[in-house]
């Protein structure tokens, strides 16, 4: 199958052959018809099949049929609604791309910035709408946005929205859409409280189903790395040695985990920079845009932030940080062997994640390939139940003992005369 017998207009074709796309992915074969024809859509999707163009094309071509022919200021006729800021600049992007020979237009709007920018592409009016919840529902209380002109409206990646604690705002925002409209819900997983949501949202929708999050693409090498808690940092920089590894994402556990990171790979002249809940938003975008442009090699990623991370022929991706959920390791790999490509997956696994490696495999049906060729080999034993409540303790008393000298420190440096002055 072609893109050209998906019965998609002239200015679709063209900027997709701009992106040198030939064969529609197994979901956008079998979505973009269903959408075309105005159904509402429950697709279950992992990250990598190439969803966004799933979604985003028909779109576009639903809204230039329609407005092609209007003059005066866009109207909104679409919302797309996802989670992260990342992942809504990347599908703004996309959209960008696909549009670009139609009269759609098309702006993002997302927290963790000013409005002002975000409120003057809103006035000079659009299409479609990428956003986040908060910032969309901020915008709404304010007056800037209204629903009712919206036609379809898209929720995507529905599972990482509930697991973020989104839940809430999604039920605020569903009554302000028109009731008569084409909704599609797109999921990586489909827990109970995932399918009773969609429930919520969609009308006799068309199911479509592809790479279950129990797969990992064929496409992508897995290998995985035994060693201890405290040779972790130099095996990376081991596997980082090999120079055909030119650019790499990797996973960290926690958000300091990630800035431990970076600073070890810097001191070993390793040029990387990481992307977190706790990096103001400008400091995100221009590490992801440093990472794309090749100027830095290693992009070090939480989970969340890295929702939204789609880099063309992206090969590697570490797991420094081996995942307690098993799924999460398949989306994390997913972000390197995209759209067919080939991709190669490492893990990094210290005795206490041993059991996290036995539930992967389990859940991906095969075993990982071992690297036991390493200066840095598995030696310690995993902590019995007593040792881990015995760390848990001491690690919760030094961090009190870290606030309690913090505290002191503070007090003791302020001055008595400047505090007397004050209260005079």
């Amino acid at each position: 199958m072609r893109f050209e017998d998906l019965k998609l207009i002239p200015p679709i074709l063209k900027a997709l052959k701009d992106k040198n796309y030939v064969e529609p992915t197994p979901i956008q074969g079998r979505a973009i018809p269903i959408i075309l024809e105005r159904q509402d859509v429950l697709g279950v999707a992992q990250t990598g099949t190439g969803k966004t163009a799933a979604f985003s094309i028909p779109i576009i071509q639903l809204i230039h049929q329609i407005e092609s022919k209007q003059v005066g200021k866009p109207t909104m006729r679409a919302l797309i609604l996802t989670p992260t800021r990342e992942l809504a600049i990347q599908i703004e992007e996309s959209i960008k791309d696909y549009a670009k020979y139609t009269v759609v237009k098309q702006t993002v709007i997302f927290g963790g910035v000013k409005q002002y920018s975000q409120v003057q592409a809103l006035r000079k009016g659009v299409h479609i709408l990428v956003a986040t919840p908060g910032r969309l529902l901020d915008l709404i209380s304010q007056g800037i946005i209204s629903l009712k002109t919206i036609k379809v409206f898209i929720l995507d990646e529905a599972d990482r929205m509930l697991d973020m604690g989104f839940i809430n705002d999604i039920k605020r925002i569903l009554p302000l859409l028109p009731q008569k409209r084409q909704s599609l819900f797109f999921s990586a997983t489909m827990p109970n409280n995932i399918v009773k949501l969609s429930r919520d949202i969609l009308k006799d929708p068309e199911k479509i189903e592809v790479s279950p999050v129990s797969s990992t693409a064929e496409t992508i090498q897995q290998y995985l790395y035994y060693t201890n808690r405290t040779t972790k940092k130099n095996l990376l920089t081991h596997i980082l040695k090999n120079e055909e590894i030119d650019q790499v994402l990797v996973f960290s556990r926690t958000k300091r985990g990630a800035d431990r990171i970076v600073k070890d790979l810097k001191r070993k002249k390793i040029s990387s920079a990481a992307i977190h809940g706790d990096k103001a938003q400008n400091q995100r975008q221009k590490a992801l845009k440093q990472f794309k442009a090749g100027e830095i090699r290693v992009l070090v990623a939480t989970d969340i932030a890295a929702r939204g991370i789609d880099i063309d022929k992206l090969m590697y991706v570490i797991n420094y940080d081996v995942p307690n959920i098993a799924e999460t390791y398949v989306h994390r790999i997913g972000r390197s062997g995209r759209a067919g490509e080939d991709g190669v997956a490492i893990a990094i696994c210290e005795p206490e994640e041993n059991e996290y490696i036995r539930d992967i495999q389990k859940l991906i049906k095969k075993k990982i390939k071992v690297i036991d060729d390493h200066p840095y080999p598995q030696t310690d034993k995993p902590m019995t139940d007593a040792e881990k409540k015995e760390w848990n303790k001491e690690k919760q008393r030094r961090k009190q003992e870290f606030f309690s000298n913090r505290r002191k420190a503070k007090d003791s440096s302020k001055s008595p005369g400047r505090s007397n002055h004050r209260r005079r």
